[in-house]
């Protein structure tokens, strides 16, 4: 298939480029996840080891069954070269363990980069790590969200955490006190591992012999204003790296940017000292050569994807002063989505993928880096399409129901 990248993809990266370079910076930005930086541990030791994991139990209220699982334990190894170069790694396992050769949970590298300080407030990153997209992929340590899950939307629509290989640069702009921004240059997708109800998360390649042949883009805006922190950012990037050959044969376009998918994504938090808290988030996926995905691997991929979400909390310990070094929220949220909000001419309409989730409960926190975490959820999706899930008709299917509920019950910890 003809490479159709034009021009302007190319003036594009220049210019993001170009301007990520040019601009004076005034102050970085660092994350909890930034255990060498965000007072975790002490700054004068020049190699770190810290960590975060959760547990949980959960018990489905339809079936009256339950489950346990230790979630995930994530390990930090960290080296401080000088003041200009840093070394980070994160190595996780998910489910608790490896079977056989075969992952019943998963080992994996969640980030593993050099850090270069241009200076105090400028810095670039180079590797394997975690772009600035939507709240809980920079910032997904499980003390600093309220459920035991991580938000449903940011887990099926904006896959968190979604790494990847790159470079990148994150700054402020000096003249707008406040306004920082981030840009990357990353591997692309795979749109042939999309799975029809994960979007394009199964696509992602995550540091394992990911394709250079595809690039992609990401940049993002964040601006803190009082108790206000607001961003919006976005990604466009190829998900066919293959040969001319291949690209003909599948009738896909190849190229740095060929079989493009586009995020976009918008988010408010506020944290306010009288003990309230408050975010939303909006995202929207787009993937125009959708049919031609379809043609190619025939994995129902969707022409967009969206969804949405708003919590809302209050600290009960509030009131109290003896009680400030302490945290108790009672939050309640609403998170809906459509993984195929669109389709194309080929696709198929399944309603499981319009889900919607209310979710209520409580936060603990005793001290800085433990949580315990209590919380209710209620799932509510569309009815499914038995063209798509019946592998055996002459089989007895397990009842199907539109509703569920669940409790969990669980604990978190960073270090």
């Amino acid at each position: 298939m003809k490479n159709r990248n034009t021009p302007y993809n190319h003036g594009f990266l220049a210019g993001l480029l170009m301007i990520a370079s040019c601009l004076s910076l005034q102050a970085q930005v660092i994350t909890r996840e930034d255990s060498l930086n965000a007072g975790l541990t002490p700054k004068n030791n020049p190699t770190v080891i810290s960590g975060y994991g959760q547990a949980k139990v959960q018990y489905d209220l339809r079936f009256q069954t339950g489950t346990a699982s230790l979630t995930r334990n994530v390990i930090f190894l960290g080296h401080r070269f000088s003041n200009r170069i840093s070394f980070f790694s994160e190595m996780e396992l998910e489910n608790a363990k490896v079977v056989g050769g075969k992952a019943s949970g998963e080992i994996s590298m969640e980030q593993l980069f050099l850090k270069f300080n241009i200076n105090r407030n400028n810095y670039l990153v180079a590797g394997l790590f975690i772009p600035r997209i939507g709240i809980i992929n920079e910032n997904h340590l499980p003390t600093t969200f309220n459920t035991n899950d991580r938000p449903y939307v940011e887990q099926l629509v904006i896959p968190s955490t979604w790494r990847e290989i790159g470079v990148g640069v994150y700054g402020q702009i000096p003249k707008v006190p406040g306004l920082n921004y981030s840009a990357a240059l990353i591997n692309g997708l795979n749109s042939g591992g999309f799975v029809q109800g994960s979007g394009i998360a199964e696509g992602r390649f995550e540091g394992n012999n990911a394709t250079a042949s595809n690039l992609a883009v990401t940049g993002a805006l964040l601006y803190y204003f009082r108790n206000f922190r607001m961003q919006v950012s976005t990604y466009y990037g190829g998900s066919a790296g293959l040969s001319q050959k291949q690209g003909d044969s599948l009738k896909l376009d190849y190229g740095a940017f060929g079989t493009p998918v586009a995020l976009n994504e918008a988010n408010i938090q506020y944290n306010g000292t009288n003990g309230l808290h408050f975010k939303a988030l909006g995202c929207f996926v787009s993937i125009k050569d959708a049919d031609r995905i379809n043609v190619a691997y025939a994995n129902n991929t969707p022409s967009s994807m969206v969804g949405y979400y708003a919590e809302a909390g209050y600290n009960l310990f509030q009131p109290f002063s003896r009680l400030n070094s302490r945290s108790l929220l009672l939050f309640v949220r609403y998170e809906a989505m459509n993984l195929n909000a669109s389709l194309p001419k080929n696709g198929i309409e399944d309603g499981l993928q319009e889900k919607q989730y209310m979710i209520a409960g409580l936060h603990f926190q005793p001290l800085k880096g433990v949580s315990v975490k209590l919380d209710y959820v209620q799932r509510i999706t569309g009815e499914y399409n038995k063209l798509l899930y019946v592998t055996n008709p002459y089989a007895s299917n397990i009842p199907f129901y539109t509703t569920y509920q669940f409790i969990n019950l669980g604990i978190g910890y960073s270090f």
